[in-house]
């Protein structure tokens, strides 16, 4: 992953914290952990406008908000051709006996918001009153049923993994009005022929969670036991037709980014993957350090050591700090006050460096400012 692009006067904002107190600050990197603590180095997470009751957030891929044309977006699940759901008063209808209805557009990890509502004419009980089904990637059914004072079997009621788990409660608004779903969902991870992720779903209902990072156990079923099995890398979303007009409106979802177990980045990470990584960081960091000049510059080079071994970084960075020791010793009594700061921040750094040992030997440039701190009483004092 790159670095994000910021305005100029942001990225000089996080340069000076980052040598101020985000670089050498927090435990460095390790083995499987490409960034330190409270790195700044690590991308900033991208901006994104949140949306409101009925708004989708910015980075939303949106499938209905209630326009006409946008039942374009579905087709029949049968057949391939235009649906005969209907759109009215900006609501996306099921009509009866048409058919399961899918997404043109095909996707796999996720965010989705959808809501419904079931008739508010109440007519049948168990599963025959007010159902449907949301299929993540057309396999995984979320069901949607009134359960609103109407007992079914558990693994078969509203927001049930169907055929899988029962919701964890049963939150449901009254017959007619709206019921939102916010579901986060992970396919399943095959490799080799073997699943190295199950892949879960979690699901809140009108704010409340009723599924909790549950396992697919590959997707669920009517009547039989489904067994773990591959995904393909995408699917439509589909909703299903099972005989009652249930109503949907507000569909939105947001592409989820890969896990690690898929070839994605996360805080931890194999050796290998976290050693890549590292190299990366380093090479942008001394990128970076190109920019800039005098202490700034030797700063950026030792801090990319904390990534990754590299030869003429280290050379120039323990030059530079040394030349800077050199300076500040001939710096007169009734001046060095005005070296502090730098003195301070340049020791600070080889501190750390010397503390998690990623310099081999101490340049003797510490000793020489630790020196200095000394002699003008410039050490914190402990309380």
């Amino acid at each position: 992953m790159n670095r994000p692009t910021l305005p100029t006067f942001v990225f000089a904002m996080l340069t000076s914290a980052a040598l101020a107190e985000g670089g050498f600050y927090g435990d460095p990197p390790d083995a499987t952990h490409p960034w330190g603590i409270h790195d700044m180095n690590r991308p900033q997470p991208p901006r994104v406008e949140p949306g409101n009751a009925m708004t989708a957030p910015s980075d939303a891929v949106v499938l209905f908000s209630g326009k006409p044309e946008e039942i374009e977006k579905w087709i029949s699940d049968k057949n391939g051709e235009p649906t005969k759901w209907v759109v009215k008063d900006g609501v996306l209808q099921c009509v009866p006996g048409s058919g399961y209805i899918r997404t043109k557009e095909e996707f796999a990890d996720c965010q989705l918001h959808i809501e419904w509502s079931a008739p508010s004419k109440v007519e049948g009980n168990s599963q025959g009153r007010g159902n449907s089904g949301v299929f993540l990637m057309g396999a995984v059914e979320v069901q949607v049923l009134d359960n609103y004072n109407n007992p079914s079997y558990p693994d078969g009621m509203a927001s049930s993994i169907y055929g899988i788990n029962p919701p964890l409660v049963n939150p449901l608004n009254a017959p007619g009005e709206w019921q939102s779903y916010d579901i986060v969902f992970r396919r399943p991870i095959f490799k080799d022929g073997k699943e190295i992720d199950p892949g879960y779903i979690t699901v809140l209902v009108n704010g409340v969670l009723t599924q909790d990072h549950t396992p697919l156990e590959g997707g669920g079923g009517h009547m039989r036991r489904s067994k773990p099995k591959a995904f393909p890398e995408k699917g439509p979303l589909k909703i299903q037709d099972h005989g009652n007009p249930v109503r949907f409106r507000n569909i939105w979802y947001r592409p989820l980014p890969k896990r690690a177990v898929d070839g994605g980045e996360y805080s931890r990470m194999s050796e290998e993957a976290t050693a890549a990584k590292r190299a990366e960081i380093a090479k942008g960091i001394r990128e970076d350090a190109a920019k800039h000049e005098g202490n700034a510059k030797m700063l950026r080079l030792f801090e990319s050591l904390c990534y990754a071994e590299n030869a003429e970084a280290k050379e120039f960075a323990l030059a530079a700090v040394n030349d800077f020791a050199t300076a500040m010793k001939a710096v007169p009594a009734g001046k060095i006050e005005s070296k502090k700061g730098e003195i301070l921040q340049v020791t600070k750094a080889l501190r750390y460096l010397a503390q998690f040992k990623i310099l081999a030997e101490e340049p003797a440039a510490r000793q020489e400012l630790e020196a200095i701190i000394k002699t003008n009483d410039w050490e914190p004092k402990k309380k």
